[in-house]
């Protein structure tokens, strides 16, 4: 099996106390169902331990500050400390509130070495941790993520391949550590299973043959003898740092004309670009959005079938508000435009323009495509409607009408079968309504057709200029 990653655990001691607002000097304790899930340093020195139940930890310390579990406030507050870190290296994995892991090769090879990286992200997760009134942190590197939390207890770097040497010699109970994975009430069991059988330390279960544990206990008790071994099959995943596509401009004075608005957007549609650009994309749906002076807004999503150029994203945010200003006076905005917003809500990989056969571009489309979009932001979107052909039994079913650069989806899935469509080639008329006629034999006799669909006569010539079949053993004439 491939040896585990190097990893870097950045932890920050008691962080529910922490992130409540309470200082390490002062003993408080953090309950969940009735009982503690963590305290501060201050309580455990008067004897508070987790676990502890809400009457036997203040009988142990009279003074305990008593706070509820919020997970959601120890999140947030914990998001800080990430980004602190994730300008320094990316790929940042939130293990727990107050514990963080990342790979270790890329910081330690920028930085020059693991213990400079150790000392870097100590210094700057301090600066930020004592803004919030605390010093609390801890920085620990090992091979994987379980080795790596226990370092980090003690600010330890183990060597590469020293896992099973650096765990050996402690407790037991260190298969509990908080972040480790199947930490739980599973894992208190067996920690309490093993501690009977005469296995104190990690040493000592990392020594049973694989196979003896495999066929004595569950599968959790697997993972941990491979935990116990310095074998951590979890590798660390950072998350994805989310791309920021929204400029925003504050406009002062307010722009009651649309040449003003029109620069202002022709300087966000540059800016949109760039940062397009930086990542390597393109945008195909914008949103413009307008805030007035006096809290009026007015959005407009705008697609488009390539992708946008700066020139494009400034024309359509230029017709949109030449639309709303200039347009039908029970519609025009009582204050200037305050604010414009411009979000590229649906982006693409960046790969370039389809050129034509002989290289430039077709100026008749380019040209349609100016006058159509321009229509539709004086007009509306639903100005200029295309047909989509889908399923259906007849035409007025099969077609759709949608706006002109909107997601061209059918009103029926154009696949599946259709009992009783008409056969094509459909007439371009139908008749509204259709009505029915009698044939005549050359005796004058009605034609009748038969369960076995055989007629009775042939119809006299003549008698009707043309047949629409319309439904079973029925004829109609056009």
């Amino acid at each position: 099996m491939r040896s585990p990653l190097r990893t870097i655990v950045v932890s920050c001691p008691d962080w529910p106390v922490t992130a409540a607002g309470v200082a390490a000097d002062v003993p408080a304790a953090v309950f969940a169902a009735n009982r503690v899930i963590d305290c501060s340093s201050a309580a455990r020195a008067e004897g508070v331990r987790r676990g502890h139940r809400r009457r036997e930890a203040q009988a142990r310390c009279p003074e305990l500050v008593v706070l509820n579990h919020d997970p959601d406030r120890d999140a947030r507050e914990f998001d800080p400390v990430v980004s602190v870190v994730e300008a320094l290296a990316p790929g940042v994995a939130v293990v727990h509130p107050g514990i963080l892991a990342l790979r270790a090769r890329g910081p330690a090879r920028y930085f020059g070495g693991e213990e400079q990286v150790v000392e870097l992200l100590g210094a700057e997760v301090q600066i930020r941790l004592q803004q919030i009134g605390t010093a609390g942190i801890s920085v620990g590197i090992a091979d994987g993520l379980f080795t790596a939390l226990i370092a980090a207890k003690d600010n330890h770097v183990v060597p590469p391949g020293g896992n099973a040497e650096f765990l050996a010699p402690l407790d037991i109970s260190a298969l509990q550590t908080t972040g480790a994975a199947g930490a739980g009430s599973e894992r208190e069991a067996l920690i309490d299973l093993l501690r009977r059988l005469g296995l104190r330390t990690l040493g000592a279960f990392a020594a049973l043959p694989v196979a003896d544990v495999a066929s004595r206990f569950d599968t959790g008790a697997v993972i941990g003898h491979r935990l116990a071994q310095g074998l951590d099959p979890y590798p660390v995943v950072g998350r994805t740092i989310p791309i920021d596509l929204e400029v925003s401009m504050h406009l002062d004075p307010p722009a009651d004309q649309v040449d003003r608005a029109a620069f202002a957007a022709r300087t966000l549609a540059e800016q949109l670009q760039q940062r397009l650009a930086g990542h390597g994309l393109a945008c195909t749906r914008l949103l413009v959005h307008a805030t007035t002076t006096e809290g009026e807004e007015h959005s407009r999503s705008w697609r488009h079938d390539g992708a946008l150029t700066a020139i494009g994203i400034a024309d359509r945010t230029r017709w949109q508000l030449d639309g709303w200003l200039s347009g039908r006076a029970s519609a025009r905005p009582t204050g200037g435009v305050s604010n414009l917003r411009l979000v590229a809500e649906e982006v693409v990989e960046n790969k370039g323009f389809q050129l034509t056969l002989w290289g430039g571009w077709k100026d008749n489309d380019a040209r349609v495509q100016r006058a159509l979009t321009r229509v539709q932001g004086m007009l509306g979107p639903d100005a200029v409607l295309v047909p989509v052909i889908g399923g259906g039994r007849g035409p007025a079913e099969r077609i759709r009408l949608v706006p002109w650069q909107d997601e061209l989806t059918p009103a029926f899935p154009p696949g599946q079968p259709w009992p009783g469509n008409l056969p094509g080639p459909h007439p371009t008329t139908m008749p509204a309504p259709i009505e029915p006629i009698e044939l005549r034999d050359t005796n004058g006799v009605p034609v009748t057709v038969n369960s076995r669909q055989v007629i009775s006569a042939p119809p006299k010539r003549g008698c009707a200029r043309r047949l629409v079949l319309c439904q079973p053993f029925a004829c109609s004439v056009v």
